[in-house]
């Protein structure tokens, strides 16, 4: 007689319980970074809309950032650290290959023995743990998962670069994900386009770095193309997430993207043809680009300045190196 083996299954439903958000210690303004791009505070905010971004100390890890968004939002989230059984951390800067940041960061917050790995799907990270942890839980995978998005950018940013050295920021953005009697993480889509991943990315490896053939690796951008990228490809996959969520952008109170560049933004507003109603995420202005940490700091401050966003329907889109991208509506807690 042959065994049959059992399949878990778990809630039907998910939500986001809360938002946790770390930030760089030190507010850099524009002027701090012109000299060596032969720039200007004016070329900057006209091409980016940053006025400043937050930069962490030199003793800050990408881990530390991360700690401290986690235990915000399991503080605000009621949830116990020692229920959460799975810990995701989107990042592309962990200060080494291994051990993970995640690990770490389920050790610090109390979440020992959770399931815990890193993922590195660059600025579209946070949508893939969050698309990743809504499926772990539904699966009976987890009960509570918490997803973190979190980079230390300034530990591979070239200051003499002008394709992207101006943009990027340090900072961890985290949600606490478990179940819920009603939907609260809509359908994600995702995917990638690796034939430009030359597009954006290091410009090195660590072993070109390790035999003297090649400087410390940076990210680099070909912006033109990136641009392009975003603004036209990545409104169709806007549009796919509203559709499969079974919405319209009428019924939207936010939208947050990736925080690349405040004319993509804007452009993804015009194209989505978004009702003034729509509170729109803008925190590259001050924070600047943080990658996979962007989407989550950018609905923290969302909510923080607009509470009554609470329990409205926010369309969250990430999308970077790869080039891959990844979108899905949420209910925001």
């Amino acid at each position: 007689m042959t065994a049959t083996l059992k399949q878990s299954t778990g809630a039907a439903h998910t939500r986001i319980y809360a938002y946790g958000a770390a930030r760089g210690e030190n507010a850099v303004p524009n002027e701090d970074l012109i000299g060596p791009i032969d720039s200007s505070d004016e070329w900057i905010r006209q091409r980016t809309g940053i006025v400043t971004r937050m930069r962490a100390e030199h003793g800050t890890t990408a881990i530390d950032l991360a700690t401290d968004a986690a235990r915000e939002a399991i503080e605000r989230s009621g949830v116990s650290p020692e229920k959460i059984d799975a810990v995701l951390v989107a990042t592309i800067s962990n200060p080494k290959q291994t051990p993970s940041v995640s690990a770490i960061v389920a050790d610090r917050v109390g979440a020992n023995p959770a399931a815990a790995y890193d993922l590195n799907a660059a600025c579209a990270g946070f949508a893939y743990g969050v698309a990743q942890a809504d499926a772990l839980v539904r699966a009976g995978a987890a009960t509570y998962a918490l997803v973190i998005g979190t980079e230390k950018l300034s530990d591979v940013v070239d200051p003499t670069d002008r394709s992207i050295s101006f943009l990027l920021g340090d900072g961890a953005g985290a949600v606490v994900v478990g179940p819920s009697d009603t939907p609260g993480i809509g359908p994600t889509v995702w995917g990638s386009d690796g034939s430009k991943s030359d597009a954006v990315g290091m410009n090195h490896t660590l072993t070109d770095f390790r035999d003297g053939v090649a400087p410390w690796p940076t990210l680099r951008q070909e912006g033109p193309t990136v641009f392009r990228w975003a603004v036209w490809e990545m409104v169709k996959v806007a549009r796919q997430a509203i559709e499969a969520a079974g919405i319209t952008v009428e019924d939207l109170a936010a939208f947050v993207p990736h925080q690349a560049n405040m004319r993509i933004i804007d452009e993804f507003a015009k194209q989505l043809k978004l009702p003034e109603s729509v509170v729109i995420g803008r925190d590259i202005e001050t924070t600047g680009n943080t990658s996979a940490a962007s989407i989550p700091l950018a609905t923290h401050r969302l909510l923080e300045e607009h509470p009554e966003l609470s329990g409205g329907l926010a369309l969250q889109i990430g999308f970077g190196a790869g080039l891959v991208f990844g979108a899905q509506v949420v209910v925001l807690p």
